[in-house]
């Protein structure tokens, strides 16, 4: 009996084989093949003999209050995630591509349906000890059970399997690459360290981590500062080399942007990238700057960029309406808010794709056309017949032809002017919250508001700390805010998290829509990772969609990264395809010692 239940396992096996392609590698690439062979030796934009020393002194306007990124409350350090290495890592020149770090091989199957890792027997955690099968099967147990909800509800088809100490196999119910990428990216938490504590809650100490910086020292809501590991165990592995070049990392915490500027043009940290284009043209100024101490450099940035936008909360009752929505849209003065505030600096966004093959310019044609016409009677009918714009003025600030458009559309959804006030049937009047959590929208926001009230509409700004920032979007409280939506070099998966219906309720839904044809178009780009053709259609089809729905208020995009650093730098000569360099920079003693004495450390 046992010899037969043997043969059969054999038979089985046998077919399996034979109706599966075995692939085994170092790398795996969501589209085509990956670009490094199993044999590289760094990655082309970095320094090989970067010199390791020095100080880099940084600072933010988000507090934190516990070191664990993973927590349902609270907020986590800056740049916490670099205490751990993941399973495999990715690299700043391609896109969906992932290298062994932790891993020392994968083997796969054709129809991904399941992934074994062989660990790499030199990887290790900071207490010198070995990074197990049985570590990469806990993390994984311990983010489905105890982490945020929506990694239980991504994953909740994958079961894992320790084979051996250095061997463990995720098996799919339902075979995804895209899916299989994302859990190949899971950061590895040490057992011993976590068995114990509970991933949702915060915790005030430092985490055990296998990265190549551990915790020196901190005080929460204030500072905090990295050192480097000098018995990293990576530190020689071809993803690592030319990066972690400094033995320091200081983070300080300022409550105030203005503040924190003027600290930086004094020299109490070397690097700001600079977000707001008002002060980029007029506060970057002083002898410092005068003196060549600070260099102001706008490094080009080519890079496809989501949608930024005044974002809608569709779930509540005031802003359910599409034509609600337009109208409001039509009050932002793009042109005049960017030739006034901005300097021009900017330029108008216009996709969920932007910089990408996948924005939906023209009109549906061709392989999108026919995606799109069975839902004809389903989407607003100038999605066939018109080139979706956002509105556009002469940017003098006189929008009439703007303010009577939108009293129309409120009018054609209920609402009428009446003595200045925008009212629905039951002589309710039109308001509701900006909520924004950083002070430099507060200008852009004013104008905006004002205009809004030349229609009747009362809008409130309130601008929060991160934290209840963060609490209000678990909980959907809030009725617009200015958010990011989209992006990426190819639309993927993590499209789910932000407009399909089965995470409505998550944080990342910020508009809180939905539809069967969006989950259908997401679940298609899923599904044709692999085919471009197909891919860039139903990326443009929803991409369509999306827009003509009218769920955000396009804002605006830059093609620079635009940073300023005290002169103790020095790069590669190679700029990363899709970043601004910065992770590949070293201290450059020579340089520092032309400086001003100042508060920062070098």
């Amino acid at each position: 009996m046992l010899t037969k239940l043997l043969l059969c396992a054999i038979m089985l096996f046998s077919q399996l084989s034979l109706a599966q392609n075995i692939i085994t590698s170092h790398a795996i690439a969501l589209r085509g093949e990956a670009k490094y062979s199993a044999d590289f030796k760094h990655w082309d934009y970095v320094n090989p003999n970067a010199v390791k020393n020095g100080h880099l002194n940084s600072a933010t306007t988000i507090s934190f209050d516990n070191f664990n990124r993973h927590a349902q409350r609270g907020l986590s350090a800056p740049d916490i995630e670099i205490l751990y290495d993941t399973i495999m890592v990715d690299n700043l020149d391609e896109d969906n591509v992932l290298y062994c770090l932790v891993c020392e091989s994968i083997r796969y199957s054709d129809d991904f349906s399941w992934v074994e890792i062989k660990l790499n027997a030199s990887a290790r955690f900071q207490d010198n000890q070995p990074v197990l099968a049985t570590d990469i099967a806990f993390t994984f147990n311990k983010l489905i059970t105890q982490g945020v909800p929506f990694f239980a509800k991504k994953f909740k088809h994958v079961s894992v399997q320790v084979n051996s100490p250095s061997q463990v196999t995720f098996s799919f119910a339902k075979p995804d690459k895209a899916l299989l990428m994302d859990l190949l990216s899971m950061p590895v938490f040490a057992e011993h360290f976590w068995l114990e504590l509970d991933l949702s809650e915060p915790i005030n100490t430092p985490p055990l981590g296998s990265g190549a910086y551990t915790v020196k020292d901190f005080k929460m809501g204030q500072y905090l500062i990295y050192q480097r590991d000098e018995n990293y165990w990576a530190k020689d592995h071809p993803t690592q080399v030319g990066l972690h070049n400094f033995n320091f990392k200081r983070f300080d915490i300022y409550k105030d942007n203005t503040v924190m500027l003027e600290a930086f043009k004094k020299g109490e940290f070397d690097i700001k990238v600079e977000y707001v284009s008002k002060l980029w043209k007029t506060a970057y100024t002083g002898k410092n700057i005068d003196k060549k101490f600070i260099n102001l450099e706008e490094i080009p940035n080519q890079n496809p960029q989501p949608m930024q936008a005044f974002i809608f909360n569709t779930t509540q009752a005031q802003l359910s309406d599409r034509r609600v929505r337009q109208a409001l849209g039509l009050l932002f003065d793009f042109e005049w808010t960017n030739k006034t505030l901005f300097y021009g600096a900017y330029k108008r966004s216009y996709s969920y794709f932007q910089n990408s093959d996948y924005m939906a310019r023209g009109i549906p044609q061709g392989r999108e056309l026919e995606i799109l016409m069975p839902y004809k009677d389903q989407l607003p009918p100038e999605l066939f017949t018109t080139e979706y714009n956002p509105p556009k003025t002469n940017g003098s600030g006189r929008i009439r032809q703007q303010i009577r458009q939108a009293i129309k559309l409120f009018k054609s959804a209920g609402w009428n002017l009446n003595q200045g006030k925008m009212l629905n049937a039951q002589g309710e009047p039109f308001k509701f919250e900006l909520m924004m959590w950083q002070a430099s929208m507060e200008r852009i926001a004013i104008p905006f508001k004002e205009n809004l009230a030349k229609i009747g509409v009362e809008l409130e700004l309130r601008t929060v700390d991160i934290a209840q920032a963060t609490n209000r979007l678990r909980d959907r409280k809030y009725d617009m805010i200015v958010h990011s939506l989209g992006g990426g070099v190819h639309p993927s998966s993590e499209l789910r998290l932000s407009f399909q219906s089965q995470y409505k309720d998550s944080t990342y839904n910020n508009t809180g829509y939905s539809s069967e044809l969006t989950d259908l178009l997401i679940n298609k780009i899923i599904e044709h990772q692999q085919n471009l053709d197909q891919l860039k259609a139903y990326g443009m089809a929803l991409d369509r969609v999306l827009l003509w729905q009218y769920l955000v208020i396009p804002h605006y995009h830059s093609n620079s990264y635009r940073i300023a650093s005290w002169d103790k730098f020095s790069r590669p000569a190679i700029k990363p395809r899709y970043a601004s360099g910065l992770t590949t920079w070293w201290f450059d003693e020579k340089k520092a010692a032309l400086l001003p004495k100042r508060n920062a450390l070098d």
